[in-house]
């Protein structure tokens, strides 16, 4: 078997324009981007008006619900792109900035990680360095390098020192979604996981905005959950909908679930509740198997129908 040469191709041959080519090129495929970076965004438009200038493009963090500024420059990264994207980020008000370049100067691969290292984990920088490859004369090949993104574990072990005035209920809440997201990581099933938080909640994207996965652990009553969490902007339509093909989606998920356990809040949940007790050891392990399972299922069932449909906004 003869082996071929691999080579790079410069970005400029298949997009020789970056406003008029790549950028609504990647709008169209940002399922790619998705992929590399661990993350489900959704585009929600090219060339926003930001002041006097505009972003390439702004998307959405259907995990979070926060927008994300994608700033393009097929050449070497400048202050005046890093600049731009902050003032972007800024003026939408995007607590997410995705700086893709064809090169990265190490001066503002340094300044993205100071910038991770020294925010809030409510702000996030990425570095992607845009890559085309060839073997011999064959079709260009893309490839998403990632130069720099969060540092999870500088983040972590700030949360953990911020731990230490808490209650009792949520050092023991952070210390669970710490070993849920660990123990759900793992099964490779879930691309992108928030970082845990001494709380309530941990919720989780199905690939669009305004409906979720938010798992709950309760230590008041000593249950866990699975929630299917619909914002008032869609319940109206979506609940409906999913309502509709109740037996197909219980029958996915082998139990029976609570279907708007609380009419009164604008907001609409589908429940899956499990009991346990925070108290043993061996129960807090089940529950986490438990919870682990149903996620998994819950997001595999509702995933593929969410997509389905298409919700106007209130």
């Amino acid at each position: 078997m003869e082996l071929g040469i691999l080579k790079t191709v410069a970005a400029r041959l298949k997009w020789t324009n970056e406003a008029r080519d790549f950028t609504p090129w990647l709008a169209g495929n940002i399922k790619l981007l998705n992929s590399a970076l661990g993350l489900e965004l959704e585009v929600e438009n090219i060339e926003v008006a930001a002041g006097p200038y505009s972003a390439d493009i702004l998307a959405k963090d259907t995990g979070t619900g926060k927008y994300v500024i994608i700033e393009n420059q097929l050449e070497r990264t400048n202050h005046d792109h890093l600049g731009k994207a902050i003032t972007y980020a800024s003026v939408l008000d995007a607590s997410t900035i995705i700086w893709i370049a064809t090169d990265f100067t190490e001066e503002h691969k340094k300044a993205l990680d100071w910038l991770n290292d020294h925010t809030s984990e409510e702000i996030s920088l990425y570095g992607v360095q845009v890559e085309l490859w060839q073997i011999d004369n064959g079709n260009p090949a893309l490839r998403f390098n990632i130069i720099s993104r969060p540092n999870q574990a500088v983040r972590q072990a700030a949360k953990s020192k911020a731990t230490d005035d808490l209650s009792d209920n949520r050092k023991f809440q952070f210390e669970f979604w710490n070993k849920f997201k660990d123990r759900l990581a793992k099964t490779k099933r879930i691309p992108s996981l928030q970082t845990p938080r001494p709380q309530y909640w941990f919720d989780i994207s199905l690939g669009k905005s305004d409906i979720h996965i938010s798992n709950t652990c309760n230590t008041d009553v000593s249950t866990v959950g699975v929630r299917i969490y619909i914002r008032n902007k869609i319940a109206d339509t979506m609940l409906p909908f999913l309502e509709s093909r109740k037996d197909e989606i219980e029958t996915a998920i082998g139990q029976q679930l609570q279907w708007n356990p609380n009419p009164g809040n604008i907001d609409k949940v589908i429940v899956l509740l499990h009991p346990t007790d925070f108290n043993n050891p061996q129960k807090v392990e089940e529950a986490l198997d438990w919870l682990v399972t149903y996620t998994i299922k819950f997001r595999d069932t509702f995933s593929k129908l969410v997509t389905q449909i298409t919700v106007p906004e209130k």
